[in-house]
């Protein structure tokens, strides 16, 4: 599931409501319901995201009739209080900002960033695509006519 907040940015509750029937396979894409926009979306299915999802439900995933992508393993203490996801929400956004910033270090033009992230403004999609200002400044040549 981590796969799906690094590669595709999703949020934590996105990634905590999919269900097995979400992932369309042959079509390699996978579908969003009920998100943050309150709409329908589909993305793209990364290959290495598919085939490491495809590993979890192969060797990892309980056997359970339940229709949820991510279960409760049958090992968990019931004794010990089960932490919402929300906790781990500024980690999550951590990793929302880094897939951002990853696309756009890869060339993807912010209007591709922006419907990956699934922001409505390319101003939004801009926040979370920072680019790295110490590192280029390391790499920049010198305004010509400046002091060095």
């Amino acid at each position: 599931m981590v796969r799906c907040l690094i590669d595709l940015g999703l949020r934590s509750g996105e990634v905590v409501k999919l269900q097995l029937n979400d992932i369309n396979w042959s079509n390699g894409t996978i579908n969003l319901v009920g998100t943050k926009s309150r709409r329908a979306d589909t993305l793209p299915l990364p290959v290495s995201t598919g085939a490491a999802l495809a590993a979890y439900l192969r060797e990892e995933r309980p056997m359970t009739s339940n229709r949820a992508f991510v279960t409760s393993h049958p090992t968990t203490n019931r004794s010990q209080p089960r932490a919402s996801y929300a906790q781990y929400w500024p980690a999550t956004e951590d990793l929302r900002h880094s897939a951002a910033s990853r696309l756009l270090r890869a060339g993807a033009p912010m209007k591709e960033i922006a419907d990956i992230l699934r922001h409505r403004s390319l101003d939004t999609s801009a926040i979370y695509a920072k680019v790295d200002l110490n590192n280029l400044s390391a790499v920049a040549l010198p305004w010509p006519g400046s002091a060095q």
